[in-house]
């Protein structure tokens, strides 16, 4: 006799790969080393390219440190959190794209605030200066 009833799987099934149709990345020690590396690549690029003053255009380096810092929000989802299109049946993706849109409007609106900030609040002026309280 068979059973039409669901078919549930309980943690201990779905974490040790046992599960039925829901296919989760594990990482391995090279997958965490690769992420580790390019982590600290990511990081260190940035550091070298505001001491060392390698743009004379302050632009180019807040450019350069904003898109560095993009892709490496992008390695700690891959590397670390273990997102492809197949895991979950795609909606790791979703999350990813989701992320990609959020960290794009917070990059943008920070670089509104403080492009904003710098304009208004900063003196123009030696005579401004004079002026101040």
């Amino acid at each position: 006799m068979t059973s039409n009833a669901p078919v549930t799987e309980d943690a201990h099934e779905a974490h040790h790969g046992h599960s039925h149709g829901h296919v989760a990345a594990h990482g391995t020690f090279k997958s965490y080393m690769i992420g580790f590396v390019l982590s600290v690549i990511l990081t260190a690029i940035p550091f070298w390219l505001v001491m060392a003053g390698v743009f004379e255009n302050p632009s180019v380096t807040a450019a350069w440190v904003m898109g560095l810092a993009a892709v490496q929000i992008v390695v700690h989802m891959i590397f670390f959190l273990h997102m492809n299109p197949r895991s979950e049946g795609g909606w790791t993706m979703m999350a990813l794209i989701f992320t990609l849109l959020l960290v794009a409007i917070a990059l943008a609106g920070s670089l509104w605030v403080m492009h904003h900030l710098n304009t208004n609040m900063m003196p123009m002026s030696p005579e401004m200066m004079k002026n101040m309280p």
